[in-house]
């Protein structure tokens, strides 16, 4: 028989573990980031979280210098660090936005709006994990949120990610609301074919905002200020493709074309790039053998890898719509369009998407499986929000996946 004091020094030493956790929690303080004093500890100590994870192949972020970038385009926008003892160590950051975006749901003609918080950019040290670091970072980012009049708040990450989906579905009551599908296409040598039977015309921003607003106004997470995107210096424009035929049968002052695809382009390598890392020697140069073949010999179209094992960039695709008979191939070739564009950027290695599982354009965007994944996004309800509806309110988090459209916006990516 065991003797009597061995489990009374177990649950001490269990007690002497929680002690500990509880004394580097209440040592962690949450504050606002101040880019004088933390951006150079902020970049070291992510620049460390990439290279605590490698091991294996993986996909690192390169942040360019500036941790605010991807929240600077939004206006509504914080960023929080965690410090470890009062000036001392950086240990955790978060990032969080705020924008009104569309719910889809219409009262008649109109959208019915809500005022939607994002948290993205969490991490936290290697070895400072698993001691209540994350929640304090989230929690004090959602008191920020309702301070600032957020009525729902989301996040999203790769469907593969367990800890960060457990961490705010289990801790945080978020629920699992979307699984949308992210396509990547590597950037090859060639140049992708365009038909001839085809035209693709680069609209004006505000004729875009108008087809936009026609287009999405009824879907989900479609932004109140799409005005400020397309007229952002990121991005690269938004483009129709018609068939010729049609082209002269389009009065814009009319509406949108009888037949047609649209999709907007996004400079996402102005704002982070990204490096393969873990990848074996031969696996380079397989990499390398087929740009080789793929530069000196275009015609035989092998399906080259760009060169992923330095930091690259990549376009995002957004505002993908199509309608009307023949509107699969019409988006086919915008798509291919969009390639070509980024094969005159040195620097950028793939196009990448991101649509609703049931949305139809995704038959239509060309990706590799290998690189392709499903994201997570997951949401909550932070308080009773300004409209007297709540059945309507309710609806949004906790029915399923039911709108085929869903509009992903490039600042969040």
């Amino acid at each position: 028989m065991s003797p009597p004091y061995k489990p009374a020094l177990r649950e001490t030493k269990l007690e002497g573990e929680r002690g500990k956790f509880k004394v580097m929690e209440d040592l962690v303080m949450v504050r606002e980031y101040d880019e004088k004093r933390d951006k150079e500890r902020v970049e070291e100590m992510e620049r460390h979280c990439e290279l605590a994870e490698q091991g294996k192949p993986c996909l690192i972020t390169c942040p360019l210098g500036d941790p605010l970038a991807r929240i600077r385009h939004v206006p509504t926008r914080i960023m929080m660090v965690a410090e470890c003892g009062g000036g001392g160590e950086i240990v955790g950051v978060v990032r969080g936005c705020i924008k009104t975006v569309t719910r889809g749901i219409k009262v008649g003609d109109f959208p019915i709006y809500a005022k939607l918080a994002y948290v993205l950019g969490l991490r936290v040290s290697h070895m400072h994990r698993q001691k209540g670091v994350a929640t304090k970072l989230v929690k004090r980012l959602e008191e920020w949120f309702k301070d600032n009049g957020a009525e729902y708040v989301y996040m999203m990450t790769d469907c593969s990610n367990e800890a960060s989906i457990n961490l705010f579905t289990h801790k945080f009551n978020y629920v699992k609301f979307h699984t949308p599908i992210v396509l990547v296409q590597p950037v090859h040598a060639h140049r992708k074919p365009i038909a001839s039977s085809t035209v693709i015309v680069r609209v004006s921003p505000q004729l875009a905002d108008s087809m936009y607003q026609q287009i999405f106004s009824g879907s989900k997470f479609f932004p109140k200020d799409i005005d400020s995107v397309l007229s952002s210096k990121l991005h690269l424009g938004t483009f129709i493709c018609v068939p010729k035929s049609y082209l002269s049968m389009w009065d814009t002052h009319k509406g949108l074309p009888p037949c047609f695809a649209i999709m907007s382009v996004w400079n996402t390598k102005e704002v982070y790039q990204l490096q393969l890392k873990g990848v074996s020697k031969l696996t380079r140069a397989c990499c390398l053998g087929s740009r080789v073949l793929d530069a000196h010999i275009p015609w035989l179209r092998v399906p080259s890898i760009p060169n992923l094992f330095k930091p690259f960039g990549f376009y995002f695709l957004y505002g993908l719509h199509m309608q009307g008979k023949g509107c699969l191939g019409l988006m086919k070739n915008l798509c291919n369009f969009a390639h070509n564009m980024a094969r005159e950027d040195m620097t950028c290695g793939a196009v990448v998407a991101e649509v609703a599982q049931w949305d139809p354009v995704h038959a239509a965007i060309p990706h590799w499986k290998k690189f392709s994944c499903e994201d997570q996004w997951c949401m909550k309800k932070l308080f009773k929000c300004a409209s007297n509806d709540e059945s309507l309110s309710a609806k949004w988090t906790t029915r399923p996946e039911s709108s085929s459209v869903l509009f992903a916006d490039p600042r969040d990516f």
